[in-house]
């Protein structure tokens, strides 16, 4: 089997290399905030991209769209590649897609609610057990109904039903609070309000698209354009990278042992990854971390320190990358000394001096050689990108989109019939029936019977009719779906108002 190498960086006039292939062991890129994450960030993504390996990475601070463009040389550049050893430089641009949650800076990125499913959907709303598990429940009405929960107002139509139909529901599927679905209501709102709308529907992402090479056999790297949403959600921004994660692990066929990944998943900011996340979540990406390698999936986790990083997934992690840390109090200090210690020791290293006076581009580099075993960390200075530092500009972004050959896939949203859609259909057909009992029998040639009983709940010691049926969840839906779409329309037009209301209120003392 072929050794494929990257350069990473250098000293004392002497490049190091890496193994390419063990990227699917993962790895961490660490470091206080300039001390060179992003540039090494851009460095290894360009490096797989070569190698023709897709890559997949958050741009977070807006300046890794240089990736799409050639770097020029500069006297800072021809110093480093001098003393790390490198003669010349070429800049070179590399096959760039870029992706917008939002669709305004990239193709838009869209999943389904039922797609992202109830751990994950509930860790974005925040939704403490109980709430949770009324979420499953939801999930669960819609799913023995045949009902396709797509976008959020599918999940809203579904809740209101479960709300005014929790004593019926919890007959079959176990207790439901009203309160409790209200409270997920509230949550819900939040989200939307984040701009979750946009990023629930159809057309979904399809994961093949991320995995592609260019005419010259490089791979791939998408950029997803992330600084609108660190600011207005970073938790949405968490969930949506795990989601990700989760869709490469389920749809990636095994793949055994590879020369190279088919593809590298950069996640930046990954402290807001475990930041209060549930034992549940944790165990998950735990367990998504050490079985994606078989799918042939590398995952670098990128943050300010590895102490962010949980243990169990740390532990899984062949290549670490760390940059200067800061040691101003005695919190610090002690941060500095647990984070030596997680490296493996090499007698002409100073690990724990190294890692408060590095400078900017430096970084202390571990990784496993091609047995998997690690090496002795090293010092080293980081080998600079033969891509542009920082970003394109915006109409150069807008055309390398316009020539995307994803160009018109994912632009224009798709509402298919789904649970809310059914929904309405079914109340429209119930209300006429109410209003016309004698109506539709007679079309049908056959004899007008009695009004049919709208739903209203029973005594428990009440006898039952003879002959007459419990009524089952898909009756009780299709007989107050008018009152949830109602209230639905009712309550949006309300919350509508109160914004504007708010907002001519608010508008002279908000800075």
């Amino acid at each position: 089997m072929t050794e494929h190498r990257i350069t990473i960086g250098g000293a004392g006039g002497k490049p190091a290399t890496i193994n390419a292939g063990m990227a699917v062991r993962h790895g961490m890129i660490a470091g206080a905030t300039g001390t060179g994450k992003t540039v090494t960030l851009q460095m290894l993504a360009e490096s797989f991209s070569r190698l023709g390996v897709s890559v997949f990475m958050s741009d977070v601070k807006g300046d890794l769209s240089g990736l799409a463009a050639a770097g020029t040389e500069n006297p800072k550049i021809t110093d480093r590649l001098g003393k790390i050893g490198i003669s010349g430089f070429k800049g070179a641009p590399c096959p760039v897609l870029f992706w917008d949650l939002e669709g305004k800076t990239g193709h838009p990125v869209r999943t389904t609610i039922s797609e992202m499913g109830p751990l994950l959907l509930s860790t974005a709303l925040e939704l403490n057990e109980t709430q949770s598990g009324v979420l499953y429940t939801c999930f669960r009405v819609a799913d023995d109904n045949g009902l396709l929960l797509l976008d959020i107002k599918d999940l809203r139509a579904m809740l209101n039903f479960i709300s005014e139909n929790a004593k019926e529901i919890s007959k079959e599927y176990g207790l439901v609070s009203a309160t409790t679905v209200g409270a997920i209501g509230r949550q819900l709102l939040t989200l939307e309000e984040q701009g979750a709308e946009q990023f629930f529907g159809e057309p979904a992402l399809n994961i093949a698209d991320f995995i592609n090479k260019d005419f010259s056999g490089n791979g791939v790297i998408n950029i997803l354009d992330a600084t609108r949403l660190m600011q207005k959600s970073p938790k949405l921004y968490a969930i949506f990278l795990l989601w990700f994660l989760s869709e490469l692990f389920e749809t990636l066929p095994e793949a055994g042992e590879l020369e190279l990944p088919k593809l590298v998943f950069f996640f930046d900011e990954a402290h807001l990854l475990f930041d209060q996340a549930p034992k549940t979540l944790l165990d998950k990406i735990e367990q998504m971390v050490r079985l994606i390698r078989s799918k042939g999936v590398g995952v670098f986790f990128i943050s300010q320190s590895p102490l962010d990083i949980p243990e169990d997934v740390m532990g899984q992690l062949g290549l670490k990358v760390l940059h200067a840390l800061r040691a101003f109090t005695p919190k610090d200090r002690k941060t500095v000394k647990g984070v030596a210690e997680s490296f493996p020791p090499n007698p002409e290293v100073d690990i724990e001096k190294s890692i408060t006076d590095m400078g900017v581009g430096e970084a202390l580099v571990s990784a496993l050689d091609k047995d998997g075993k690690p090496g002795p960390v090293q010092r080293l200075l980081i080998k600079p990108p033969e891509s542009k530092f920082g970003p394109i500009t915006e109409q150069e972004r807008a055309e390398r989109v316009a020539r995307s050959p994803l160009k018109g896939k994912y632009d224009a949203s798709i509402d298919r019939e789904s649970a809310y859609e059914v929904l309405k259909q079914k109340a429209e057909q119930s209300a006429r029936e109410v209003e016309e009992p004698d109506a539709a029998p007679q079309r049908r040639g056959k004899t007008p019977s009695a009004p049919r009983e709208t739903y209203a709940p029973r005594e428990p010691a009440a006898p039952r009719a003879p002959g007459r049926q419990r009524q089952t969840v898909t009756e009780v839906l299709i007989k107050s779906a008018a009152r949830s779409i109602g209230n639905q329309v009712a309550g949006q037009l309300g919350r509508a108002i109160m914004r504007g209301a708010l907002g001519s209120i608010l508008g002279g003392i908000r800075r």
